[in-house]
């Protein structure tokens, strides 16, 4: 016999044989199935966790104003922030790039550098 149909032969016999073995590619999907739940499961976690920490940050967001009269109270502000503007005086920064940097008001960062003993 010749190759090529030697080959052919063994080609059908493959390709017959493939209908009557049991198809394993649905445990590969019920897994993918179950990695891409956790996934979604772990990303929302992540991103309510984010969320949290965001809202603790928020610091000096006063309500908009109300009937023309502004109120803005004043909330205190996050040690870490407080750390961040005592490290910005300490390398020589201005009171305007501070307050830039630290999303606060020339006021708050003036404050917060008073009540630490930084400026008179």
């Amino acid at each position: 016999m010749d190759i090529t149909i030697i080959l052919l032969i063994i080609g059908l016999i493959c390709i017959i044989a493939s209908f009557f073995i049991g198809n394993s590619s649905s445990n590969y999907d019920d897994e993918l199935e179950k990695v891409s739940i956790s996934l979604h499961q772990e990303t929302n976690g992540l991103k309510k966790r984010l969320k949290a920490v965001e809202e603790e940050l928020m610091i000096g967001v006063g309500p908009l104003s109300s009937g023309g009269k502004t109120k803005t109270q004043s909330k205190p502000v996050h040690v870490i922030i407080v750390n961040q503007i005592l490290s910005l005086h300490s390398q020589g920064f201005s009171i305007s790039d501070i307050a830039m940097r630290s999303s606060l008001s020339n006021d708050d960062v003036i404050a917060v550098l008073q009540s630490k003993g930084v400026i008179a």
